[in-house]
């Protein structure tokens, strides 16, 4: 089928594009290739491969998923920005890139300007949690303890500048009291650090978590994001439990190149629309305590631009030094 030129920009030609034409391709029919900015194995490649065949099907065309690691999600970040805005290229994002225009000096595209935000797929909370040692039952307790010990209450982080360093730095920021970093190079030895007591204080995966709380050496406070979560319904938010305002979280999503028209957009947008709606997908991804997201690509855009001017304030407040 080709394309009305009307239809598209700077007079891009297209064939066979099932995307638009609903059509049933044949075997020859060019595949859409999903970019993940991550190695394979983590949470972003297991998010882009879970919704990767359904997509395929509901289009009936081929969805590969082309992992491209590197320079913290730089390389592969980059790579869409090079893509025809045809809807052939898509690329996974998720929280650091909203953090990354001001944990990087320089970054070799602009967040805004280059990159068409299509949905959040998905939110995952972190957990706040302390070791079972200190007195804390409370999010307000904490806060109280923090602030009768300023720079004393030590967290540990999986190193400058991920999202359990930035979640602390933020609750700082809100909460202000004043907790001592200690980074360390991974999530696994946060979670042995604070068993062994070496810190008191984290922002902790769920899913890791369960046997340790269970036991008893470590007490969950709190969950991050702003509704509770699935796995601990019985754990306010943050929000709820003394930092009004308080949310964070992970977030997976999804953007194609600037310049994408607007029609191929909506169509996309559409297809993960019934992705993300179908019951075995939504239930597959809440299985894992994420919650199922799904919002215009203006709505999007514009939770993009607040997490930017967001991460941007805490960093600067947390005197994090671009890299």
């Amino acid at each position: 089928m080709l394309l009305n030129i009307s239809r598209m920009i700077a007079g891009c030609l297209m064939v066979g594009f099932g995307l638009m034409a609903g059509a049933q391709q044949d075997s020859s029919s060019r595949p859409l290739r999903l970019i993940v900015p991550f190695s394979p194995g983590g949470g972003n490649d297991q998010m882009a491969r879970l919704l990767a065949p359904k997509l395929g099907e509901n289009l009936r065309q081929t969805v590969v998923v082309d992992n491209r690691p590197g320079a913290g999600t730089i390389i592969g970040t980059e790579l869409l920005t090079r893509a025809a805005p045809d809807g052939y290229t898509m690329l996974m994002i998720s929280t650091g890139f909203t953090s990354a225009p001001s944990l990087r000096k320089e970054l070799p595209y602009d967040p805004i300007r280059d990159f068409v935000p299509l949905t959040r797929i998905a939110v995952t909370p972190a957990v706040l949690v302390v070791n079972a040692s200190i007195s804390a039952r409370s999010v307000k307790e904490l806060i109280a303890l923090a602030k009768s010990r300023p720079g004393k209450l030590t967290y540990g982080s999986a190193g400058v500048g991920t999202q359990s360093h930035l979640s602390a730095e933020l609750f700082k920021y809100m909460s202000g009291v004043d907790f001592l970093h200690v980074p360390y190079k991974g999530s696994s030895l946060v979670t042995v650090a604070l068993l062994g007591g070496e810190v008191e204080v984290g922002f902790s995966d769920p899913a890791s978590l369960r046997p340790h709380l269970a036991s008893g050496k470590l007490v969950a406070l709190a969950v991050t994001t702003g509704q509770r979560s699935s796995v601990f319904p019985q754990l306010p938010t943050i929000a709820e439990a003394g930092v009004p305002g308080y949310e964070n979280s992970v977030w997976y999503g999804m953007a194609l190149p600037a310049g994408t028209p607007s029609t191929i957009v909506r169509r996309i947008h559409e297809e993960f629309v019934k992705v993300l709606g179908d019951k075995d997908i939504k239930g597959r991804i809440e299985a894992t305590g994420s919650q199922v997201m799904s919002e215009s690509p203006q709505d999007f855009a514009d939770f993009i631009k607040k997490e930017i001017a967001k991460w941007a304030r805490v960093i600067k407040q947390a005197g994090i030094q671009p890299s």
